[in-house]
């Protein structure tokens, strides 16, 4: 095989997967909203039921039976969410500009206010941030995944700190830094798995999410050339380390 029918059927895998996820993303839409209207058409007739049946032992578990199925079509939404937008990512235009990461990191914690109020988080943000080349959108959809995941992992700590650092040791023409925490943080002998597409370290009863967040860092870190790696110890935090291509040093920020 040359090297032109490789770069072929990489390219035709890659079509081809992304028409899958497309079309999982899209057809799985209406059989969910189907689950949802019909789940709440059946509880609304059986709370419409006379008290004596409402309050029967079996009345209470078809609610509850119903309760998880209407749970369980929340989720699914949710990871189709998650699908459409890893989509998004990997087809949208790449519209690479120099931007600095301090003015990034204060537009994704703006976003981030809601699941921020009434917490005394303590923010560290460095004062020498790099400026990076990046899609301006791309950078703050992942920007606001790892400052949200922070925020998420840190809400069970007495005293939650989050830093965004630049790392000085990167490749040439390269930028890094990172994102740590001092919240839940994770068992390192999974770390592997940790930007595989739904996957979780945590149960959802202790965290919320379908784990589609740090699949879609991945894929945006990849899409500009770059990498993302996690450390962590298990009630220690974690640490998510990127290295980015950075502005050259005659381009302009807007």
């Amino acid at each position: 095989m040359t090297q032109a029918d490789a770069a072929q059927q990489l390219a035709e895998m890659a079509a081809a997967q992304e028409e899958l996820l497309r079309a999982v993303a899209h057809d799985l839409r209406a059989p969910l909203r189907h689950v949802g209207a019909y789940g709440a058409l059946v509880r609304e007739s059986l709370c419409e039921l006379p008290p004596d049946t409402l309050n029967a032992p079996g009345t209470q578990e078809a609610l509850g039976l119903l309760s998880s199925l209407e749970q369980s079509a929340r989720r699914m939404g949710r990871m189709i969410d998650g699908l459409q937008a890893l989509l998004c990512a990997s087809r949208a235009p790449l519209r690479a500009e120099p931007i600095p990461l301090a003015r990034a990191v204060a537009q994704a914690r703006a976003a981030l206010a809601a699941a921020e109020a009434g917490r005394a988080v303590q923010w560290r943000v460095g004062t020498q941030l790099p400026t990076l080349r990046a899609d301006s959108a791309l950078l703050q959809e992942l920007l606001v995944q790892l400052l949200g995941n922070a925020l998420k992992f840190t809400r069970q700590s007495a005293q939650p700190c989050i830093s965004v650092h630049a790392d000085e040791a990167a490749a040439a023409g390269q930028a890094a830094f990172t994102v740590q925490d001092n919240g839940a943080g994770f068992d390192p002998a999974h770390a592997a798995q940790l930007f595989g597409l739904f996957q979780r370290l945590h149960r959802e009863s202790e965290f919320d999410g379908v784990g589609a967040g740090l699949a879609l860092c991945r894929a945006i870190a990849r899409r500009h050339s770059g990498t993302i790696t996690a450390s962590a110890v298990p009630g220690g935090g974690c640490t998510v380390r990127l290295e980015w291509p950075a502005a050259a040093a005659t381009e302009s920020c807007a």
